[in-house]
This record gives structure tokens, C-alpha cells and sequence, in this order.
């Protein structure tokens, strides 16, 4: 997967050894024979693409649309890159728009939607299939996603910025469930993050802390320094206009019941802010 001399001796002696306690275990856990899998449906962490590849487990990320046929870009098993959904496969080529969105084009584009003119005009454009999702190519023409167009943010200095750089990037701490950032018309950018309650009750048992209700939980300092690495990790990731501010620590999670996710756990955006609507305020009252 790389041109360079690969991995020290000593390197390579760590890894055997870490092989045998812990990655061996993993595969056993899916069966023991596992070498491949495949990856869909929301983008996978590049991290934990390298993890399971050091594991053993070569999991190859693709990306499409019921409106492509499934999958448009598929990464080649020799050539992967994590945290990217690979390169077009024959037959289909890959534009990025002006506006930074995805547009596929190929025989595996669909010629519309049943009954629907309207949405049909909107999404196709001279035989492009404009996906709605944003995303770049880089110079071997491997593709990064990097959100939604629809959820594009846009503070009232006029800078825009998709979220779901900076959100995937806070969830990737272990003790982080769900991230959402707000800013649509704020001054500044902030974010609304949840607790992964099992990690959370791991974490107090090793930091010899006693368990304690969740609105005490969320105002724990140790914790919240443990939220803001994971803040300040994801701030390294974009300009400094577009980094997040200040953020709060919610006692509970989205939730499909309470209508804040999708059948698929997406964010309802719109639902989570008129929710929180008092704890989006008082972000931006400091």
C-alpha cells in the first residue's frame, strides 16, 4: 500500500508480539478466517481502517447510490487508501463541481425517478448524476468524501463548512457518542456531544472514580479535558474559522425514539437543535 521501505525490525518484532495478544483474538471473534470485507453505507474512520488492516482483515471501502446502481468507486485491494472510497470503477467517471459536490456519470446512472419530472431535472444534469454529497479527488483520482451538500454550514461571516469532518473525527474518541456541530448563522463554530455510556463506565472504573448520574457526569472535569482532546484533535483538521469554539457535554443521546436520528441513526440536524434549542443558545452566550 506504499512506496517506502516499510516497517523496522523492531517494528515488525512489536508487531508479531501484539499479533499474538490481541489481533489474533479479534479474528477469532469473527471467526478466525476472515480476510476481507467490505465497507458501505457511511464513511469508515481511515483509523480503524488501519487497525483491522494491522489486524489482518483488509476492509475495502466503496461508495454509490441507489441512483448509480450501488457502487461507483470501489478501493483495489492492492492499492487501498483509507479514508478514501477508492477510485472509479470501468465504466463510470468521477466530477468534482465547482461547489465542491460529487457528480457521477457512466451506464450505471439511472435515466430518472418514476413519475417525478421535478426531481428528476434536479439531479440529473447532461447525463451527470449530481449525488449531493461532497467530497474531493486526489491526483490518482482516489475519492474522499467529506459530507453532505444539504448540510453545508455557513456562519454569519459567510464562511461555509461541512460538518462531518470535524463530527467523525470528535465521535473517533472512545469515550465520545455522537457529535453534531452547529453554527448556521452564529458567529462561530460549536458543537453538542454525547457520552459512550459503557466506555464512560470503563473509563470511571479505571480513573478510580465512583459512578454518578448523568447530569453530575457531564460536569465532571476530568472528563470534559478528555472531550476537548478530542475537539482540539479535530480542530487540527480544518482552518481556524472553521474550527469549533466551545462545545457541551449532553446527559443523554440521540435517539430514533425521541426522533433525533434516522431509521439508518443519521442526525436529524433541524430536530436536535430545536431540541437543544436552550443549550445551542447558551453556547453563544459566553
Amino acid at each position: 500500500m506504499g512506496d517506502g521501505p516499510g516497517p523496522s525490525a523492531s517494528l515488525r518484532m512489536r508487531h508479531q508480539l501484539f499479533d499474538k495478544l490481541v489481533y489474533a483474538r479479534i479474528r477469532a471473534a469473527m471467526g478466525g478466517r476472515i480476510r476481507h470485507a467490505m465497507s458501505g453505507g457511511s464513511a469508515m474512520d481511515r483509523r480503524l481502517g488501519l487497525f483491522f488492516a494491522g489486524a489482518g482483515v483488509h476492509i475495502y471501502e466503496g461508495y454509490g447510490l441507489t441512483e448509480s446502481t450501488a457502487a461507483a468507486t470501489a478501493n483495489p485491494p492492492e492499492r487501498t487508501r483509507y479514508g478514501t472510497v477508492g477510485q472509479a470503477i470501468p465504466g463510470v467517471t468521477v466530477h468534482i463541481a465547482d461547489d465542491g459536490e460529487i457528480w457521477l456519470r457512466g451506464d450505471n446512472v439511472f435515466d430518472g425517478y418514476l413519475n417525478d419530472p421535478k426531481a428528476t431535472d434536479e439531479t440529473l444534469h447532461d447525463g451527470w448524476l449530481a449525488t449531493g454529497d461532497l467530497g474531493s479527488l486526489d491526483e490518482d483520482g482516489y475519492l474522499t468524501i467529506t459530507g453532505r451538500k444539504k448540510e453545508i454550514l455557513v456562519t454569519s461571516g459567510g464562511k461555509s463548512l461541512s460538518p462531518g469532518v470535524l463530527e467523525e473525527r470528535v465521535r473517533g474518541h472512545p469515550l465520545v457518542g455522537q457529535c453534531i456541530v452547529v453554527g448556521n448563522d452564529r458567529p462561530y463554530v460549536a458543537a453538542l456531544v454525547t457520552l459512550d455510556q459503557e466506555a464512560v463506565e470503563h473509563w470511571l472504573t479505571m480513573r478510580g472514580k465512583p459512578r454518578m448520574p448523568p447530569s453530575e457526569l457531564v460536569r465532571d472535569a476530568d472528563l470534559e479535558t478528555e472531550v476537548r482532546r478530542a475537539v482540539v484533535a479535530a480542530n487540527t483538521l480544518v482552518s481556524r474559522a472553521e474550527s469549533i469554539r466551545t462545545f457541551r457535554i449532553l446527559a443523554q443521546p440521540f435517539t430514533e425514539e425521541h426522533g433525533l436520528l434516522t431509521p439508518s441513526l443519521k442526525l436529524k440536524r433541524k430536530a436536535i437543535e430545536k431540541t437543544y434549542e436552550s443549550e445551542v443558545e447558551a453556547l453563544y452566550q459566553a
